[in-house]
């Protein structure tokens, strides 16, 4: 659209603005707060965003044994689970999940894959796509369930499994208050996770003939039973994680004699499994100021090459946490570091396989402290033990003290150096960032992911780009600066990012990129960074432990802030609305002072500055009756309409002497006024910030709130009143908005730059061609092989 510069004289202006809509479209009102969309506050959620006074949450502690077979690379296990029903209800029966049996082939997730390939003429797919296909096929998954008994007596226990979920019928109703102790033995197949994916799983290493395991959702867990939902047995279908309830674990795990173990919590049994020199190195790195090694390439690379039919059990405790997991080989290299805050001290360790390195030994440790000492900064105290990174088959995922990340160096074949990218090192630093810091979201603050995958995913990611950016400067971020989502916020097949975690589209994009950017616009630009960060930290401080939902985030972000923001999670959250405000229109304006000598003078000047007519640019040289009979020429054409009379005089001095002083002031008045309209063509409103530069070189940021939107979310018009005159005016100068097209973000409007690029047409070849070319290549091989039996002869 033309912007538009036209000049007004102002002798006075009255501005209403009132909710007009373009005909027939009734008004939206886009500040209308959220109350139809959130739950009814109550005594065990508060409506300022709080645990109510009522608040409860269900506890279940597990003593678990498990084998690792290295051979058939399967599980065997048992556990104890102690479940307490701290919920005002009585309890019939109670629901586990059973996450392995997704990998079973009759499972709702193996059952439901679709193909696009019906509708491709000429369909590709990758090799390693076809091999988990077919593989995945083949693969004997899921759990078999071998035994479920009473705790006590050892009675078999009446159960029922439906796909991903266990139902498991209580001789008697568990009461208010009351626990319940039962036994359930069971073994799986582990899969390889680079061949069928997934978030766990073994990986194979051809050259040295060992093995890496990442073990995850690998034993029969409690599902969520909450006062907003109940119980959350929703199936699992692969995208949706983990609801899950807090307790202690006490885990025994049976590995090869030569194998390091990871797990979550602190290992119990030190003595039993580590040389006295490990644990001197151990002892060590709890002061140390950079990583100490603990098992060294050298020695892991002399481990991996022994093998034994020994074993070893290693044996982990961990206090008040919702999951459990754990990594073994013997290919591991382990290093640690000690690391304190406010009387907690905890222990950062890496582990990870020669193929890691330099990589992993240079960042990995290095990455988990920075990330505990930024979220703590900005979410809550890190209170466990431990924080783990291991390398493994498993891209990023991440569990209580424990992550599974995956970035390695390349390997060059014909020298055997490893190198490795820009992308590679900062997708380590990157990733581990990330897992980490899911310890605070969803490990600590307890969001149901298998409902909102952006309460885990959206909220950690905002503060890994907060953690990021304090690694160093210009630090590459993928996801929170707003330009980096816009071409998202403007693609077509979109869901809101209030939808399940398992009907999402552009996952990615959804659940993890426009939250983080919807909280990184939110500290920048609507709220500012304090009310922001105090707000952010409540909400952490609030829910640490428990078990928050949307409405619980959204009610503490405006209760601890004072910031009505309403409007903001309607737009970002519940509909795919994007930012495009456009500048549309200049007016420049000023004060007129009544005066016919100046006003007509300004008047002349405005006229003057119109172009010419077409007809008299034409008509310039024409005769004219007027050139022949100058008599006919009279005191209207010696005057134009502009010259002042003394009818002009007279009545503009009577009008002064009937103005007050303070009238006669405003008259004079030197301002200069400019009229900026703007409109807001992609439906999310949001606050107006303007760069204004002034013909003497200065300028100044105006920032102005989205409830400039409030009575036409539409069209506004934003008055600028200056004493200098404006050069020109940039909208969103910082692109802090995630605002789709900058193109109409200026006056006067910019050329949009581009590059066109040249290159030179190469003619494909025939078939003839490739064939003749395929004999010359032959022939060239059958020589040179010719030529080496010659001389092996």
């Amino acid at each position: 659209m033309n912007k538009l510069v036209s000049g007004l004289l102002l002798s006075l202006s009255v501005v209403v603005t009132a909710p007009l809509m373009a005909k027939g479209k009734p008004f939206e009102d886009k500040f209308r707060q959220l109350d139809e969309l959130l739950p009814t506050p109550n005594v065990y959620r508060t409506g300022s965003g709080a645990p109510g006074h009522k608040y409860w949450q269900q506890k279940a502690d597990y003593v678990i044994k498990v084998k690792l077979d290295d051979e058939k690379q399967r599980l065997s296990a048992s556990e104890t689970i102690n479940y307490t029903n701290n919920s005002p209800d009585t309890l019939t029966y109670l629901w586990l999940q059973l996450d392995q049996n997704r990998y079973n082939r009759n499972s709702i997730s193996s059952t439901t894959k679709t193909t696009r390939w019906a509708n491709n003429k000429n369909p590709k797919t990758s090799f390693s796509s076809m091999r988990n296909l077919v593989r995945s096929e083949e693969f004997d998954g899921g759990y078999n369930i071998t035994r479920v008994v009473h705790g006590t007596n050892g009675r078999k226990l009446k159960y029922i499994i439906n796909d991903t979920m266990m139902r498991i019928d209580l001789p008697k109703p568990l009461r208010s208050g009351d626990s319940f102790k039962f036994s359930i033995d069971w073994d799986y197949n582990m899969k390889e996770q680079k061949v069928i994916g997934g978030r766990a799983g073994y990986e194979y290493f051809k050259e040295d003939g060992n093995y890496l395991y990442e073990v995850a959702q690998w034993f029969p867990r409690m599902a969520a039973y909450y006062d907003a939902k109940g119980w959350q047995n929703k199936q699992f279908l692969g995208n949706g994680e983990f609801a899950l309830e807090f307790g202690d674990y006490d885990v025994s795990i049976t590995v090869p004699a030569d194998h390091i173990v990871a797990a979550t919590g602190e290992l119990d049994n030190a003595r039993k499994v580590l040389t006295s020199e490990q644990r001197k190195r151990l002892e060590k790195a709890k002061t140390a100021k950079k990583p100490v090694i603990i098992v060294s390439e050298e020695e892991a690379i002399e481990n991996e090459k022994e093998g034994t039919n020994k074993t070893k059990t290693w044996r982990f405790k961990a206090e008040n946490v919702r999951d459990f997991a754990w990594a073994s080989s013997r290919k591991f290299i382990w290093d640690a570091q000690g690391y304190s805050e406010k009387g907690v001290d905890t222990m950062a360790m890496s582990y990870y396989p020669k193929e890691g390195n330099p990589l992993w030994e240079r960042y990995s440790t290095e990455a988990i402290i920075h990330t505990i000492e930024q979220y703590n900064k900005y979410s809550l105290q890190y209170p466990y033990p431990v924080s783990i990174s291991v390398n493994g088959p498993v891209g990023g995922m991440e569990y209580p003290m424990i992550t599974f990340n995956g970035p390695r160096p390349k390997v060059d074949k014909k020298t055997g150096e490893k190198t490795y990218s820009r992308r590679t090192k900062y997708g380590l630093i990157g990733v581990i960032i990330h897992e980490v810091g899911h310890n605070y979201y969803p490990m600590i603050v307890n969001s149901d992911e298998r409902q909102w995958t952006w309460m885990d995913e959206g909220l950690n990611s905002f503060v890994e780009f907060l953690a990021a950016q304090a690694w160093e400067e210009n630090y590459p971020s993928r996801r929170g600066p707003a330009r980096n989502i816009v071409n998202y916020m403007k693609s077509e097949h979109q869901v809101p990012i209030m939808t399940n975690s398992e009907s999402i589209l552009q996952f990615g994009n959804n659940a993890y990129g426009k939250p983080a950017t919807a909280l990184n616009i939110l500290r920048e630009t609507v709220m500012g960074r304090e009310l922001f960060d105090y707000a952010f930290k409540e909400y952490a401080e609030r829910w640490k432990f428990k078990r928050p939902t949307p409405a619980d985030f959204f009610r503490t972000m405006e209760d601890a802030s004072a910031v009505d923001l309403d409007w903001f999670f309607r737009g970002w959250f519940y509909t795919t609305d994007h930012v495009d405000i456009s500048l549309d229109k200049v007016t420049k304006m000023h004060v007129g002072n009544q005066d016919p000598e100046v006003e007509k003078a300004w008047d002349r000047e405005q006229f003057n500055k119109q172009p010419i007519d077409i007809s008299d640019l034409r008509n310039k040289d024409m005769k004219r009756r007027t050139h022949e009979r100058p008599e006919l020429l009279d005191f209207y054409n010696e005057n134009d309409k502009f010259t002042v009379t003394n009818a002009d005089r007279n009545k503009y001095n009577s009008t002064q002497k009937k103005l007050e002083d303070w009238q006669l002031e405003l008259l004079k008045n030197g301002k200069k006024m400019y009229a900026v309209d703007f409109s807001n063509k992609g439906g999310l409103v949001m606050p107006i910030i303007l760069k204004v530069v002034y013909t003497d070189g200065t300028d100044e940021v105006i920032r102005t709130s989205a409830q400039i939107w409030r009575k036409n979310t539409e069209h506004v018009s934003k008055l600028l009143v200056t004493d200098k005159e404006i050069a020109s005016i940039e909208l969103d100068p910082y692109w802090e908005t995630a605002d789709v097209d900058v193109n109409n973000n200026y006056w006067p409007q910019r050329a949009i730059e581009s590059r066109l690029q040249l290159y030179k047409r190469s003619r494909g070849k025939s078939l003839m061609e490739k064939y003749n070319q395929k004999l010359k290549t032959d022939k060239k091989d059958e020589s040179k092989d010719a030529d080496k039996a010659k001389k092996a002869a």
